[in-house]
């Protein structure tokens, strides 16, 4: 079989604009991340921090996230307070190895959260362990419990976990990563946008 299968590409291609143009035109979840930015906002405000975590491919969009907040993403401003629970090797083997892999994440929003700050948690199926145990650490610690997930049954798990939800309009994961990526730059900008208003550049997009 050659590696180029265009009926295969033309496929895929399909099924991720579908999902990018239900996401479109879902002003629900479009407000949705509205409500995240703006609790993640006042947090910041009132000297809180945002934490963030997940799996595979979305520890990589945890690393993003937290990436933009520190950088930046649509103009230059002072660093806003992220830690991606996801990049110390050391806190995360030495957990697992002690305590078991799913509460790598929940030891470190025990050890770093505060009442007030807020904690992003990303499965794409729902129902990752590790993810569900830090939503409830980070609700009995007093933190914002936010969430992306996809449409899959475990979205209705995550939901009793959140105080606020994202479901990517997919049950397949790499669609779902597609969308998520899109909905955190969108929730990253407009705390972007939020905390420095003064900043924004003339003619940027409004």
């Amino acid at each position: 079989m050659s590696a180029h299968e265009p009926d295969y590409v033309a496929a895929y291609l399909d099924r991720s604009l579908a999902a990018l143009g239900a996401f479109a035109a879902d002003r629900t979840a479009q407000a949705l991340l509205g409500e995240m930015a703006t609790a993640t906002v006042t947090a910041l405000r009132a000297g809180g921090k945002l934490l963030v975590a997940g799996n595979g491919g979305s520890a990589g969009d945890s690393q993003h996230i937290a990436g933009e907040f520190i950088s930046r993403l649509m103009f230059d401003h002072a660093p806003l307070a992220a830690i991606a629970l996801t990049v110390d090797g050391s806190v995360i083997t030495a957990t697992g190895n002690d305590y078991g892999y799913e509460h790598v994440f929940e030891r470190q929003v025990l050890g770093l959260g505060r009442a007030g700050d807020v904690f992003l948690g990303i499965s794409t199926s729902g129902r990752s362990p590790n993810v569900l145990r830090a939503l409830d650490a980070a609700r009995g610690k007093g933190l914002v419990c936010l969430g992306f997930t996809g449409t899959g049954p475990g979205a209705a798990v995550m939901a009793e976990h959140c105080d606020l939800l994202f479901r990517a309009p997919s049950t397949e994961t790499a669609l779902i990563q597609q969308i998520h990526i899109t909905a955190a730059h969108v929730f990253c900008a407009l705390v972007e946008r939020a905390m420095f208003p003064e900043l924004i550049p003339p003619g940027a997009a409004r």
